[in-house]
């Protein structure tokens, strides 16, 4: 009894200590258990906050002028937009360059098209010709009388050329002579070394020769191409001129069809009346010349009188530089007397153009400083060679014709100048504090 009540007791005691440790294990597994679960939700609940609330920061933007000088501010708006006009400006030229031969011959049509169209207009009116059969006409009419006055040139020439081939022989000799007997009594070998050094200034080998050959094929069959741009060109210009205008205009933005269309009809009649005036000049220079020619009997007077003609229409320097052919054509001819008198005849035409003609026929409207004629005359020759100076100051006054008119425009319209005003806003300078 003793030993199995002895036996009992920690048997017992020992499962009852087995029991208290499980419940305290239990209790200590719930209650991390607990803690876990309560972290757990923390961490979840701030994610779910973090996500569904994203802090996004606020404020308010500047957008005020930067704060620099006003003289800083002007000085870059006007290089910025100097350069984009002068960039706009060279690649127009770079394109004006390299299809001059589609862009001069359309303008030289142009310029005939501005001279003829009174006779395409009394054709319409007077005798009722429908406006293409009239165009078609005119451009004949145009085509007969330069074949005419080349015809008469070119048979003069032909005909007096070996004359003036050994006048020209006889004045060398003369030219040698007198540098060897004169006041710089030049030796054989110097006369020699230069007349020889002018021989083949004027004289190729034969590559050269065939290479001048293939670039005067290319130069004639261009001559060629733009002979008959010009010929369509004059006869669509003058029957359809009307709707090629109108259909450019239609190109620019509805409200800026006005000004365009008042600017380009400003711009006809500069372009009109310059040329006719350019020929009426043209004529009284090459008649007047043609006349103290004759008067001297210089050969080829008809072909001088067609070169002075055509040289006119370059103003200011043509009818200079073609009148020394004339002189040159009488020295050898006529010999000094001669020669320097028909400089005289030349340089008397040139007067009375500069000081009567020109100022009586050219209106104020088309008139151009004499700089900006040497300008237009320099800008043409780099672009377009002597095609581009022919074109260049009837084009630029017709230009200036056109900034004169939209500038008389904005001053004959207060509310426009008052448009501008408000238009520049803050870019306007600061008015001085009294």
């Amino acid at each position: 009894m003793a030993t199995g009540g002895g036996n009992g007791v920690p048997g017992r005691m020992g499962r009852g200590l087995s029991r208290l440790r499980n419940t305290q294990q239990r209790k200590s597994d719930e209650r991390f258990a607990e803690r876990f679960a309560a972290q757990w939700a923390s961490v979840r609940t701030e994610r779910r906050v973090e996500e569904a609330v994203p802090v996004i920061e606020v404020g308010t933007s500047n957008y005020t002028r930067a704060q620099v000088p006003f003289g800083v501010d002007l000085a870059a708006a006007w290089s910025w937009r100097f350069l984009v006009i002068v960039g706009a400006g060279y690649v127009l030229t770079l394109g004006i360059g390299k299809f001059a031969l589609v862009i001069l011959p359309v303008v030289i049509a142009l310029l005939l098209s501005a001279l003829v169209s009174p006779v395409r207009d009394w054709l319409v009116r007077g005798l009722r010709l429908p406006r293409g059969p009239a165009s078609l006409l005119v451009v004949i009419g145009t085509l007969g009388v330069l074949a005419l006055l080349l015809t008469f040139a070119g048979q003069q020439i032909s005909t007096g050329a070996n004359d003036l081939s050994k006048q020209v022989v006889d004045g060398l000799e003369q030219i040698r002579v007198w540098l060897k007997t004169g006041p710089l009594h030049a030796s054989d070998s110097q006369i020699n070394g230069y007349l020889q050094s002018a021989q083949d200034a004027v004289t190729t080998s034969n590559k050269q020769v065939v290479s001048r050959l293939t670039e005067l094929g290319t130069a004639v069959s261009h001559i060629v191409a733009g002979f008959f741009i010009i010929l369509f060109a004059t006869y669509f210009f003058l029957a359809d001129g009307d709707r090629i205008w109108a259909w450019l205009v239609r190109l620019f933005p509805r409200a800026a069809r006005g000004h365009a269309d008042s600017s380009g009809r400003v711009a006809w009649t500069s372009l009109t009346s310059f040329v006719r005036a350019t020929v009426l000049v043209a004529f009284t220079d090459a008649l007047g010349i043609m006349i103290g020619a004759a008067i001297l009997r210089v050969p080829f007077v008809f072909a001088i009188g067609v070169l002075i003609f055509i040289g006119a229409f370059i103003p200011m320097i043509g009818a200079t530089i073609s009148g020394s052919v004339a002189v040159l054509v009488a020295l050898v001819a006529r010999g000094p007397v001669a020669a320097l008198i028909m400089l005289l005849v030349v340089i008397g035409v040139q007067q009375l153009e500069a000081h009567v003609l020109q100022p009586f026929l050219m209106g104020r409207f088309v008139r151009l400083h004499p700089l900006g004629i040497i300008l237009a005359i320099a800008a043409g020759v780099l672009v377009a060679g002597i095609g581009g100076a022919l074109v260049a100051v009837p084009f630029a006054a017709a230009a200036n014709a056109v900034v004169n008119h939209l500038s008389d425009q904005v001053r004959g319209r207060p509310e426009d100048a008052d448009d501008f005003e408000g238009a520049l806003g803050d870019d306007a300078p600061p008015e001085a504090d009294d």
